[in-house]
């Protein structure tokens, strides 16, 4: 049994497990607090919520990211997590993502297998998160994002390229005139009167707005697929699948924690991936942009999405589950 924690923000962390889950020949039980997806999983522990909390220290002095004092749903969850550990003995656990359920995991002689984030992780919980972890797959390739505090890890870091629930889907017939915004099922900066100004200087595109102030798409592959160029923010999520489609595209950072996206945007700029900003532009800057991203065309985000990456990561978690040895009692 492999079990894999889901953390609830955005729909790019469930995403991304479904994908791999369905290539691994072990089943795969989902840790979350989002609901129950069904799909791949073979089971599903449903974790209590830990996130209202009054502000105070959380932190335990710096050590960690999320640790409150006498939060109920914190209890239950990790209750929830020891007993689930107790009953199915794990060959291994996937975290995406949390510093206290991987030291957590680990402390119960679990294999821990982290999903690196890209930015600035150079804190004392991320590298303590790390320095745990049997295994740190990073979803994206090495000669594109190479962080040096992710080089410290050494050969316990494996990058896999981008995965996508949309790898090996056919992409839709061309329909040209169109493009795509991708705006984020996990908050947006962008407004209602940003893409009103977009579509006023493209008057020749007809745009269609995906998350953000637009309407959720459960499936945006057709409409994605077959867009002449898109504008998306640099979650991995969405660049994962702006990257399955092999389409053209502006890069539009916005604010996280650790310049998330700032570091991803920068990146794929620097190595011709993608046109990529630290804000959203001022309106008639668009015209412009599109043009670049139209002539980088969309070829170079092979590079980021190779197409097999779900495989590579299922690979990675396979060896770390068949490494498990005897436990050896300690005095």
């Amino acid at each position: 049994m492999i079990g894999w924690y889901v953390h609830h923000q955005g729909r790019g962390h469930l995403h991304r497990a479904a994908a791999v889950a369905a290539v691994l020949d072990h089943p795969v039980t989902g840790l979350s607090s989002l609901p129950d997806p069904g799909g791949p999983f073979a089971a599903w522990v449903p974790l209590a919520d830990d996130a209202a909390h009054p502000v105070e220290e959380v932190t335990a002095g710096g050590a960690l990211h999320w640790a409150p004092r006498g939060h109920d749903g914190m209890r239950e969850r990790m209750a929830r997590l020891a007993a689930w550990v107790d009953e199915a003995r794990p060959a291994a656990v996937v975290v995406d993502v949390s510093v206290e359920v991987s030291v957590f995991l680990r402390l119960m002689g679990v294999p821990v297998v982290v999903t690196a984030m890209p930015g600035d992780r150079t804190d004392a919980p991320h590298t303590t998160g790390y320095t745990v972890a049997d295994r740190v797959l990073a979803f994206w390739p090495r000669d594109v994002l190479d962080p040096p505090w992710l080089a410290d890890q050494g050969d316990r870091v494996v990058h896999v390229g981008a995965v996508s629930r949309f790898d090996g889907r056919p992409p839709a017939d061309p329909a040209p005139g169109t493009a795509v915004l991708l705006a984020g099922g996990g908050g947006s900066a962008v407004t209602a009167a940003d893409v009103d100004a977009l579509r006023a200087v493209t008057p020749g595109l007809s745009w269609t707005v995906l998350g953000g102030p637009g309407e959720w798409t459960a499936d945006p592959w057709p409409v994605l697929s077959a867009a002449d160029v898109v504008v998306t923010h640099a979650g991995q999520n969405a660049l994962a699948e702006v990257a399955a489609a092999r389409r053209p595209a502006v890069v539009v950072a916005q604010d996280r924690p650790f310049r998330e996206q700032h570091r991803t945007t920068e990146a794929l700029h620097r190595s011709g991936v993608a046109v990529g900003l630290p804000r959203w532009p001022d309106a008639a800057a668009w015209p412009r942009l599109l043009d670049q991203a139209r002539a980088l065309g969309g070829d170079g985000w092979a590079r980021w999405s190779p197409g097999d990456a779900a495989q590579r990561a299922a690979a990675e978690i396979r060896a770390v589950a068949g490494a498990v040895s005897s436990p050896v009692s300690s005095q």
